[in-house]
C-alpha cells in the first residue's frame, strides 16, 4: 500500500462533522452497556452462530484481511462481511461514522496524527488488557494507543522507511557495505560516488505521484527529541523552526538542483521507481515498505536478493524509520450490540492468537510477535527491515498529532512555486488549523 500523508485540509470539515454526530465528547469511555469495562478474556474458537460482523477497509486493502476472515468463520461459525469505503479512505470513513453509521470492525491507521479523526474515545472500544498486547513488540506496542488507552489492535508491522539500492550500480561505482552511510550528509556524498563512477543518477525522486517527496526532509528530522514534537503538537513551536525549513532548503540544493536525482524527478511516479532501479537506472530510492511489496509482486525473494539490497539511515546514525499505515491497525466500535462488541473481541484475539502464524505466513509479511517467528522465504532486504525496526524512529505522522500535506507543499517547490521557507510556512499553517478544528490545546 503507498504511504502518503493524510488529505488534512480535507478532513477539517469531517473532524468537525465526526465529533458533532457522535456522543457528548466529555463523557468517559463506559460506552454503551458497559462495553468498555474490564472484560474477562475471550475464548478465540467458541461458536458465533448467527453472528454478523461488518469490517471497513479500503479499496486498495479489501483482501488484506481475507485470510483471517475464512479461518475465523470456519472456527466459529460467525459471519464477516468486507465493505470497501471509496477513496481518499482517511476522508470518507469520518464522514460516514458522522452520518451515523458505523461498522464493528474497521482496518485504521493506529498513530496518533490519525487516530483522532475517528473519535475513538466516544467511537472505539478500549482494547487495554487483551492477552495479544503483551505479545508485541517493542515499537508496535506504542502505535494504537491515545492518552494511555489502547484502541487498535496492531496485526502488522509498520512499514519501514530506508533505502532500497541496486547492487549492479553499487558495484560499478566500487562501493560495498562498509560505505553505507551513518548520516544524510553521507547518504548525500554516497549519491555522488554513484553518479560521478556509473552512468545511473543516485536518486530517483517521484514528484508525479507526489507522495514520496516528503521522505528527504523526513529523514533530517530525526534528531529533533521527543520535547520538540511535544512542544510543537502544544503550539509552542513551530514547522517554520530553523531546523524544519533547512531540511527543505538541503533537499532542494544538496539533491535536486546538484543533480542528485534522475532528469524527470518532476513527472516520475511510484512504479517508475521500481523500474527504473530495477534496470540500474537509479542507484538508489527512499521509500517505505510499499515498494518493497511492488517488487515482491513482480520478482521472486531470490530475484530480488540478486538485485537489490537495503540500508537504514538518519540524520546522524544508519538508523531506519517506521511510518505507520492503514493496515497496521484494526478498531472494534460501540455499537451498542454488546454480542457483537464482544464477538469483534474474539475476531480480534482469533487474528492475533491461533490464527497469527498462519496470517503472516498467507501474506508473506513479518511478524508483530516476537514470539511468532517472521515467515520463511522473505527476500534479504525484507529480513533487513524486520532488523532495523526495534531501534527505529518515527516519521512525523507518528509523532505530531497532525500530518500536514508536506509532499503536496515539496512538489509546489520542485515546480517552483514555492521557496523553503513559503514550503515550511504552508505545512504550519495547515498543522495549525487542523489542531484548531480538532481542538487541540495550544490552538
Amino acid at each position: 500500500m503507498k504511504r502518503r500523508a493524510l488529505p488534512a485540509l480535507a478532513l477539517i470539515g469531517a473532524v468537525g462533522l465526526a465529533a458533532g454526530g457522535c456522543s457528548d465528547p466529555t463523557a468517559g469511555d463506559s460506552g454503551s452497556g458497559g462495553s468498555d469495562a474490564k472484560q474477562a478474556a475471550v475464548d478465540p474458537t467458541a461458536r458465533l452462530d448467527g453472528v454478523k460482523l461488518t469490517m471497513w477497509t479500503a479499496q486498495n486493502t479489501v483482501d488484506a484481511p481475507e485470510q483471517v476472515i475464512d479461518a475465523f468463520e470456519k472456527a466459529t461459525g460467525a459471519e464477516v462481511d468486507t465493505q470497501a469505503i471509496p477513496d481518499l479512505y482517511e476522508q470518507n470513513v469520518p464522514t460516514k461514522l458522522a452520518s451515523g453509521d458505523r461498522p464493528d470492525l474497521m482496518f485504521w491507521q493506529p498513530s496518533i496524527s490519525t487516530l483522532p479523526f475517528v473519535q475513538p474515545k466516544q467511537n472505539l472500544l478500549t482494547l487495554d488488557g487483551e492477552p495479544w498486547e503483551a505479545k508485541l513488540g517493542g515499537t508496535e506496542r506504542t502505535l494504537g494507543m491515545i492518552d494511555g488507552k489502547r484502541y487498535a489492535a496492531i496485526v502488522t508491522s509498520p512499514a519501514m522507511l530506508g533505502v532500497y539500492y541496486n547492487k549492479d550500480v553499487f558495484r560499478k561505482a566500487g562501493l560495498s557495505e562498509k560505505d553505507f552511510p551513518k548520516s544524510y550528509d553521507e547518504l548525500l556524498a554516497l549519491g555522488h560516488e554513484v553518479v560521478d563512477r556509473t552512468d545511473a543518477a543516485a536518486f530517483y525522486e517521484a514528484g508525479g505521484d507526489k507522495w514520496p517527496l516528503q521522505w528527504q526532509m523526513q529523514l533530517q528530522l530525526t534528531d529533533l527529541d521527543q520535547r520538540w514534537w511535544a512542544d510543537l503538537n502544544a503550539g509552542k513551536k513551530k514547522w517554520t523552526d530553523p531546523v524544519v525549513v533547512g531540511a527543505i532548503k538541503k533537499y532542494k540544493d544538496k539533491l535536486l538542483d546538484a543533480g542528485l536525482a534522475q532528469k524527470n524527478y518532476r513527472t516520475g511516479t511510484f512504479t517508475g521507481q521500481a523500474d527504473a532501479l530495477w534496470k540500474g537506472k537509479v542507484g538508489m530510492v527512499l521509500n517505505v515498505t510499499s515498494f518493497q511489496s511492488q517488487l515482491q509482486a513482480k520478482y521472486s525473494p531470490a530475484e530480488i536478493d540478486e538485485k537489490i539490497g537495503w540500508f537504514p539511515v538518519a540524520n546522524s546514525s544508519a538508523t531506519g524509520l517506521y511510518s505507520p499505515d492503514q493496515t497496521n491497525g484494526v478498531v472494534a466500535f460501540k455499537t451498542g450490540d454488546d454480542k457483537r462488541q464482544n464477538a469483534a473481541r474474539q475476531f480480534l484475539a482469533f487474528w492475533l492468537g491461533p490464527d497469527y502464524a498462519d496470517y503472516i505466513k498467507a501474506m508473506k509479511i513479518p511478524s508483530v510477535q516476537p514470539s511468532v517467528p517472521t515467515p520463511d522465504g522473505l527476500p534479504e532486504t525484507s529480513k533487513a527491515q524486520v532488523a532495523a525496526l526495534p531501534k527505529a524512529i518515527g516519521v512525523f505522522q507518528a509523532k505530531a498529532i497532525v500530518a500536514p500535506d508536506t509532499h503536496l507543499y515539496l512538489a509546489d517547490m520542485i515546480f517552483g512555486k514555492k521557496s523553503p521557507q513559503q514550503v515550511a510556512q504552508a505545512i504550519q499553517d495547515q498543522f495549525a488549523q487542523v489542531a484548531k478544528a480538532q481542538g487541540a490545546p495550544g490552538f
